[in-house]
């Protein structure tokens, strides 16, 4: 088919991109050109590729996958749940992952670069395909549901900017050639709502796996509303609760690994992932290899087949403890020693020293190789490849759950979160509390949600954020959100920083 190149103004903004040539992250620059798009088979490849940005992309510029780097390293190692120390000269990488510890980052943080430009490019893609659906020959009912699946997708990632950049430009016509200027906080809060609330008499009633749907829109909007007092200083919480209880077909997994397993499409309670297939040559999907010691492969396989670890992200201190013994949940760590499956001992790293996995760590700055408790939520077995075929969770059931439970509590009625609470607390094996009150919910969802890199938008809505903790002081309350990389204001003359940076 033909191929005609536009102004795409996201594009500029997010400066010199480079071109893509992997089939997953095609062309997001540009649009296809003729007839393309008016059969049902056109339609799909089309919506197909806004879906297939979620998986993000790599480029001489940043690595920008949801996954892992950088996206995910970003709300993780800012949040109280994990940390990337330094081992030796291995991970200090300019500083980057001290910074983020201690809220010291500055604008040119390219895990801030790397999540701006992984939200801004979802967008320009999902706004190309608009306007070739706009150029279709489609009557406006069929075009209807489509706009709507896609403008829901456009939502998700305007929600995520609100909750990292806050003031953003909202940008929605491919076509649009002019610089763009930062919208409020509020108008990209206000711009979320109202597209959500749009698609939602066209999108599938069904439970659809990995599609937008009603209950995908719903729960956005309820994390929206659940988030609100945070965002625009005003609490929503009774229409979080109304969101949540709209949403149905779901239901916990027996199993709580069921969730993270590699087939987990399977699960009950997957309400939203972004689905990876190696096979079918998805990419980005390693973060199993970004937390493990470099040894690890040996406690997977007896022979070591198992990709390489690179020994870097880990619980920060007082995480693993957190949990009780009991606790089913606490197997989403990796802790003590780790044992060698071809020779029944304790592994030795090239120190001479035990591989054990300990909780301390002595300093962010300079941790031993073996310092800190790993990250081992998501399913770990031999004959894996480097890119992992599990999908990545975005959206589940127990948040539901524990959406409605905090927003109750919150309301002066705590009895009324005790149904919600004592599902997810009993599968984990726990017994319900006598009092249920924010900071049970707190840790409750620390324990749920542990490296899901949800963890930080937790923390602000808590206060905890901007309270010390391990190797952090007191952080500022303009750090709630982060600063706009500086190579975009570069860019962009129009756009302002947000304030405090």
């Amino acid at each position: 088919m033909k191929i005609k190149i536009t102004a795409a103004i996201l594009v500029s903004m997010l400066f010199t991109i480079s071109s893509c040539t992997d089939l997953d992250e095609q062309l997001y620059d540009r649009v296809e050109d003729g007839n393309f798009g008016n059969t049902p088979k056109e339609i799909d490849a089309l919506v197909g590729g806004a879906y297939s940005s979620l998986r993000g992309f790599a480029d001489g510029i940043s690595n920008n996958y949801p996954t892992c780097e950088y996206v995910f390293f970003l709300n993780e190692t800012v949040s109280d749940e994990a940390t990337i120390p330094t081992r030796g000269t291995n991970w200090y990488d300019g500083g980057q992952y001290q910074d983020a510890q201690k809220h010291t980052w500055k604008a040119d943080n390219r895990m801030i670069l790397s999540a701006w430009r992984y939200n801004y490019t979802g967008i320009a893609k999902i706004n190309s395909i608009i306007y070739q659906i706009d150029k279709s020959s489609l009557t406006d009912n069929a075009k209807a549901p489509i706009y709507a699946e896609l403008k829901a997708l456009r939502a998700y990632y305007y929600y995520n900017l609100l909750d990292l950049f806050g003031n953003v430009p909202i940008v929605i016509d491919f076509a649009d050639t002019a610089l763009p200027s930062n919208s409020t906080r509020k108008q990209v809060y206000d711009f979320v709502e109202k597209e959500l609330k749009d698609a939602i008499p066209h999108l599938t009633s069904n439970v659809v796996y990995s599609k937008m749907t009603k209950n995908v829109a719903y729960a956005l909007l309820a994390r929206l509303y659940l988030n609100s007092q945070a965002f625009i200083g005003t609490a929503r919480w009774q229409d979080c609760i109304d969101m949540c209880q709209k949403i149905s077909g779901y239901t916990l997994a027996p199993d709580f690994f069921a969730n993270f397993a590699t087939q987990n499409e399977k699960s009950p309670e997957i309400i939203f992932a972004i689905p990876y297939d190696s096979k079918a040559g998805t990419v980005g999907n390693y973060m199993s290899s970004m937390s493990c010691h470099y040894l690890h492969k040996l406690t997977i396989s007896p022979v070591g087949d198992y990709p390489w670890s690179a020994n870097g992200m880990c619980a920060q201190p007082g995480v693993y403890s957190a949990f009780a013994d009991t606790d089913k949940r606490k197997k989403c760590m990796i802790a003590g020693d780790q044992i060698n499956l071809a020779t029944g001992t304790v592994i030795t790293m090239d120190n001479g020293e035990p591989l054990t996995y300990t909780e301390e760590v002595t300093s962010v700055a300079d941790a031993k190789e073996n310092q800190g408790v790993r990250l081992g939520k998501y399913e770990m077995k031999a004959g894996e490849t480097w890119e992992r075929d599990h999908d990545l969770v975005v959206i589940r059931y127990a948040e539901i759950l524990m959406m409605q439970a905090e927003c109750y509590v919150r309301l002066g009625s705590a009895d009324l979160a005790k149904p919600f609470v004592q599902q997810v607390t009993a599968r984990a094996g726990e017994e319900m509390p006598a009092v249920i009150d924010l900071n049970f919910i707190d840790q409750e969802l620390l324990k749920e949600f542990t490296f899901e890199g949800r963890r930080r938008t937790d923390n602000i809505r808590f206060g905890t954020f901007f309270q010390p903790w391990w190797e952090k002081g007191t952080t500022p309350a303009y750090r709630a959100i982060f600063p706009i990389p500086s190579t975009v204001l570069t860019t962009n003359k129009n756009l302002v920083q947000n304030p405090g940076y």
